[in-house]
């Protein structure tokens, strides 16, 4: 029995890269060898991954295909549920492959070898995605620098025909690069869609030209702040106490602060309460949260032409917040 070159064990191959090689077609008819799609195979040894099953479907597909949608995301690192492989072509063509999507258009957006350009693929994931899942997943995007705010705007501006960019330009303006983290965006958004004014994620607080804190959602006009606390912060010993140090220094700058534990964040209403209460407390006067239909639209899909939360300032959107430390021994 011939020896199987180590690139037919260890990843999906095409039919014909195998018989380019000089193998007789009857090796797939053994028990080797199992069949992913139409002329792409794998050794039966070959644990598949991710990657390994984009490679599989590409080999599958015409030469012009290109990934899109979820499954772009995903080669990015973006964690975006995805049941089946997507891949667009710019021309009319049927193909029935399990797992596999193939949508068509008339033009491709802007792509490389590699897939369409993220923000094509956010444009795709936008036009099924909820308002919240779109949130998060535009502003890793974002943070991530897989693609800017203006390349979005001006894709979905040029491209207006295309399906899921009119949910893309609505819901970009509650887009946020700064914002760090899934869950600091999604604090963030329910901040907003309960009527509550527009906090700034990640801002340097700086006391006597020294870094005192990256505050995670800051309200500069009010002297406040909501901080998310991971799981992490309960269980390292050493976040715990960089954690006692910063917030002695917050109330040494007289900034008052709500702690989001993974506990509070589970109950998002409590969570916009403890919020509106510490802005009131701390001179906020405008409208209490509401729960409404604004709110609502979070888990529902994105809207096209339906007004949202309107942008209340909640300080100039700077990057540094400079506090002098409060003298009178509080």
């Amino acid at each position: 029995m011939r020896i199987i070159d180590e690139q037919f064990r260890t990843g999906p191959f095409h039919r014909e890269a195998l018989l380019t090689a000089g193998y007789s077609e009857k090796v797939l008819r053994g028990r080797r060898f199992r069949r992913l799609f139409p002329r792409v195979w794998v050794h039966v040894d070959h644990e598949m991954t991710e990657a390994d099953w984009i490679a599989a479907a590409r080999l599958a597909m015409p030469s012009d295909a290109r990934v899109t949608g979820a499954t772009r995301l995903r080669q990015l690192g973006i964690d975006v549920p995805a049941e089946r492989l997507q891949f667009v072509v710019g021309r009319d063509l049927h193909l029935d492959l399990d797992g596999i999507d193939l949508h068509r258009t008339d033009r491709l957006p802007p792509c490389t070898a590699e897939g369409v350009s993220p923000a094509a693929a956010y444009v795709e994931l936008c036009r099924y995605a909820t308002v919240m899942a779109a949130i998060r997943i535009g502003d890793e995007l974002l943070h991530q620098e897989h693609m800017t705010l203006l390349e979005l705007r001006e894709l979905v501006t040029t491209e207006s025909w295309r399906e899921g960019a009119a949910q893309a330009r609505w819901v970009s303006r509650y887009l946020d690069p700064r914002s760090a983290s899934p869950q600091e965006s999604t604090c963030r958004a329910r901040i907003v869609f309960a009527g509550l004014p527009w906090p700034v994620a990640n801002l340097e607080l700086r006391a006597d030209g020294v870094v005192v804190a990256i505050l995670d959602l800051a309200f500069p006009r009010w002297n406040a702040a909501a901080e998310y606390e991971g799981g992490h912060h309960q269980t390292e010993r050493s976040q715990y106490l960089r954690d006692i140090t910063r917030f002695a220094d917050l109330r040494d700058l007289d900034i008052e602060y709500v702690q989001i534990t993974k506990e509070l964040a589970r109950r998002p209403i409590s969570m916009v309460v403890a919020i509106h209460t510490m802005l009131v407390r701390c001179g906020y006067d405008g409208p209490a949260p509401s729960f409404g239909a604004t709110w609502r639209q979070l888990q529902e899909p994105i809207p096209t032409a339906v007004a949202g939360p309107t942008r209340r300032s909640s300080g100039e959107p700077a990057s540094v917040w400079r506090r002098d430390r409060v003298r009178n021994g509080r």
